[in-house]
């Protein structure tokens, strides 16, 4: 089929639940696709941070279906080798204890937030449930990450939310404090708030936070589902803060393209859930975590994670250069990294797409890049040199 055969197909059979761009990529390699007539575009998206190894990976596609010539999925009663060697590596990567696995960022949020509520339950009792997030943080689309989230624009329609959550600024001690009124289990952030705009929190902030978890006993679980696996530089966003959390979530780019999600617990927590308390039909799935176990071993080889961030600082510092005056800010880490301008975010980044690069936005005026880690330079130069003579075109 052609383009317009799949967008017809597509208004007339799916819910209009996307803002549905006109893009159909047939094929692809690394951080390129290509429509069937042949068009290119660079790929700064990287479905929205999921393609971390690239398009097509060919050890990532082999190792998948080998696991899918053995045994595609198996019932979580029993063991799988995938699944616990994927296991392993995260708890042996990050200091943590053990995981629980899952199909997707929402519900490896999901899982954190049950556990902080049991280990405050089973400590103090009911009355000390409440999770604190941060205003601007997005932690998923199911009912309850709908009420974790920090953002108006999503509390509506769908009521009555979750109960149980409290928002307070980014980067705000003393608004943190005042929310503490006992009958907090946890809080809940993302060291950089990505749908929010590509907002890093201060690292001074972050180490008060974990000050404030540790003396009243209060769980601190860090939303890495869009930081983590290598995005910004390291295996895990909150380790350039030098603080650790209680419970971390990930999900996005540990799959490389297949649905995973991982709630990675800590020493204090780890005993906390039993058999029964929680559960997932495809969590740890044994086809989706070989593939992850190449995304381990890849970010993990020498020096790979020193060149996202060199690529990182290489795309920050070029587009600083391009010297417009529609540029306010370039921020990130690694390849994580936001462009704040004046002109319409929505209307550059459908004109860059129509050049033949695909980009993302964030928050209210936010150009966001969230690359495949292994673009190669070629393709950065090609997909910077068309964001630049669109920026131009409209500075």
């Amino acid at each position: 089929m052609n383009k317009d055969e799949i967008i017809k197909l597509d208004s007339e059979y799916l819910t209009h639940i996307y803002g549905r761009i006109p893009l159909a990529p047939e094929y692809g390699k690394n951080a390129t696709v290509y429509e069937n007539d042949g068009k290119k575009y660079i790929d700064f998206t990287a479905g929205i941070g999921v393609n971390s190894i690239g398009i097509a990976n060919e050890v990532w596609c082999r190792a998948v279906s080998e696991q899918l010539g053995k045994i595609q999925h198996i019932s979580n009663y029993y063991y799988s080798e995938p699944t616990v060697m994927l296991a392993k590596t995260l708890v042996k990567t990050s200091g943590m204890n053990n995981v629980i696995f899952s199909n997707s960022g929402a519900e490896a949020n999901e899982a954190a937030i049950k556990v902080a509520r049991k280990y405050s339950y089973d400590k103090y009792g009911t009355g000390r449930s409440t999770v604190i997030t941060l205003i601007n943080s997005f932690h998923g689309r199911t009912i309850t990450t709908l009420s974790a989230t920090g953002q108006d624009v999503f509390h509506k329609y769908f009521f009555p939310f979750t109960e149980g959550f409290v928002y307070v600024p980014a980067n705000d001690i003393s608004a943190l404090n005042d929310a503490l009124d006992g009958s907090v289990c946890a809080i809940m952030c993302e060291v950089i708030q990505g749908e929010g705009g590509v907002n890093i929190l201060e690292e001074e902030y972050v180490k008060e936070v974990r000050s404030l978890c540790d003396e009243k006993d209060i769980l601190l679980i860090f939303d890495e589902v869009q930081t983590g696996i290598g995005r910004t530089g390291t295996l895990y966003a909150h380790t350039h803060f030098d603080v650790k959390a209680d419970i971390f979530t990930l999900a996005k780019g540990l799959g490389a393209g297949l649905p995973i999600g991982a709630a990675v617990i800590g020493e204090k927590c780890k005993d906390v859930m039993k058999p029964g308390d929680h559960g997932s039909t495809f969590g740890g799935n044994p086809a989706v975590c070989a593939g992850a176990n190449v995304v381990m071993k890849t970010l993990l080889s020498e020096g790979f994670l020193d060149q996202v961030n060199e690529k990182g600082d290489y795309i920050r510092n070029t587009v600083k250069n391009f010297g417009f005056s529609c540029i306010k800010e370039v921020r990130g880490m690694g390849l994580m990294i936001g462009i704040q301008i004046t002109l319409s975010h929505k209307d550059i980044c459908k004109k860059c797409l129509s050049e033949g690069l695909m980009i993302l936005t964030a928050g209210k005026d936010v150009l966001r890049m969230l690359p495949p880690l292994t673009i190669s330079y070629e393709e950065i130069d090609n997909g910077l040199d068309i964001l630049k003579s669109v920026l131009s075109g409209n500075n």
